[in-house]
């Protein structure tokens, strides 16, 4: 189910709140768990299944860290290895599988030895939820944290509906307090239905126009466009990309409010950075928390010298590519961030933070860049993309219709400025000012009007980080 349905606004979102608001407190995890689970059961059915497995599993794992065994340090690590195992062997089984025998058909080819696909359907937020579970198990295991008293805490921690499909990406120590000490009254309701439309907002009215202008583009075909319409298009995708995910963030983090937790934030401002290591510290900051803290800063961080660190940050880029997919442009995206990130550390780093304007400039043009090499799986069409943005890259000449950028800026220029507003920290700034002001709530309310009406029309609607 999608947050940005009428049937969730309408129908699922009333009806839950309702039964959560009026089950007594110390019931209302098990009402958030069944809600939780009919919410993930509506869009994956039987895979809700191989969710309740991987939480049993987990508990049991994490139970025996703690008990008369965990005096057995290595029968602790054995157990530990399996749970690893069982976790990301999921992950890899039902993301990869397909991934793994197309490249193995690739190798074969020359012995003519073909291996079939497997028909395989990835669980909706199976990425997200091992990654969170995975956190829990690794610091119960290094003793960070203690375990989940009972199998229902931890269900609430791993299945809570707001971020179980798509983050944010909790750790077990920042949601537990909460787990059993939470309030939920009218101010917080309140603010969790202004964050709620706010994501709404950024995801109907921003992400799904400048999808509407992204697909009209890959209609078209690379082939036909010119230079001024491909790089309208690369800003296009890097504004869907970010009001997609960040609005679906914030409606969690609304949701979350609603229910009395507080959810961390995924992002901040990432538009406004002035170098790719900043803009990942502002970008889906969860993910980058989950990679640092349990594979970076475990393989020695930047402890251990220079041709290390880059070592470190190499297996950290590769891991962060491979988990946005299974296609081989997600890993080129990963290591392309790897040598911006490296580049800035080592060689001209120093001299962008010298710089005002260009740092910001550096930013506008490169994000965009590597947006499209996440955007296009197909290296061939990649290549001829690119083309189009650089077209002193192309050995031939490049016949396209330059009336083609004046045609659809005709149609989405209305949308591309409150876009790049939006990504600047004005409307931020103003919010929160004029935050309880009856001209506020005005605006929330014609916000949400022309979200539903929107909800109504379009057709292109799901969430791109579903897919991941």
């Amino acid at each position: 189910m999608v947050f940005s349905t009428i049937e969730f606004l309408f129908q699922f979102l009333p009806l839950f709140l309702l039964g959560y608001y009026l089950t007594p407190t110390k019931y209302r995890n098990i009402t958030l768990i069944i809600g939780s689970l009919i919410f993930y059961a509506i869009g994956s059915g039987w895979y809700t299944l191989l969710l309740l497995l991987s939480l049993f599993v987990n508990y049991r794992l994490s139970r025996f860290f703690s008990g008369s065994h965990s005096r057995d340090p290595q029968r602790s690590k054995q157990f530990f290895i399996i749970g690893l195992v069982y976790n990301f062997g999921t992950l890899v089984f039902f993301k990869y599988t397909n991934f793994l025998i197309e490249n193995l058909n690739t190798l074969l080819s020359v012995f003519h030895v073909v291996i079939p696909e497997v028909n395989l359907v990835m669980p909706l937020g199976i990425s997200f939820y091992t990654f969170q579970i995975t956190s829990y198990l690794i610091d119960v295991y290094t003793g960070k944290i203690k375990p989940a008293r009972n199998i229902l805490d931890l269900g609430t921690y791993m299945c809570m509906f707001p971020q179980l499909i798509s983050g944010p990406i909790c750790c077990y120590s920042e949601i537990a307090p909460q787990l059993r000490n939470r309030h939920v009254n009218v101010r917080l309701l309140e603010e969790g239905m202004e964050t709620f439309v706010l994501g709404l907002g950024a995801k109907t009215l921003l992400a799904n126009p400048m999808g509407g202008l992204w697909n009209n583009l890959t209609v078209i075909g690379f082939d036909s466009i010119s230079t001024p319409y491909a790089w309208l298009g690369a800003f296009a995708y890097s504004f869907q990309i970010y009001f997609d995910f960040s609005g679906y963030s914030m409606m969690a983090i609304g949701v979350g409010k609603m229910l009395g937790f507080d959810l961390p934030q995924n992002f901040n401002l990432p538009y406004m950075s002035s170098s790719a290591s900043e803009f990942w510290r502002r970008w889906h900051i969860t993910l980058g928390r989950w990679f640092r803290n349990y594979i970076y800063i475990p393989l020695g961080g930047n402890r251990q010298g220079k041709w290390k660190t880059m070592r470190n940050m190499l297996a950290v880029w590769a891991f962060t590519g491979l988990w946005h997919g299974a296609s081989w442009n997600y890993v080129l995206w990963g290591l392309i961030f790897f040598v911006l990130l490296t580049l800035e550390k080592n060689v001209y780093g120093k001299l962008l933070e010298r710089t005002h304007i260009l740092k910001h400039l550096y930013i506008i043009f490169l994000i965009p860049l590597t947006w499209m090499v996440f955007a296009i799986p197909d290296m061939h069409q990649l290549g001829t993309y690119f083309t189009r943005l650089f077209p002193f890259l192309s050995s031939g000449e490049i016949q396209s219709n330059t009336r083609d950028v004046m045609l659809a800026l005709s149609s989405y220029w209305k949308i591309l400025i409150p876009c790049v507003l939006f990504c600047t920290p004005l409307p931020l700034h103003y919010y929160k000012k004029y935050q309880k002001s009856g001209f506020c709530i005005l605006v929330l309310l014609f916000i949400f009007i022309f979200a539903i009406r929107a909800m109504m029309t379009q057709t292109n609607n799901p969430f791109l980080y579903f897919q991941f």
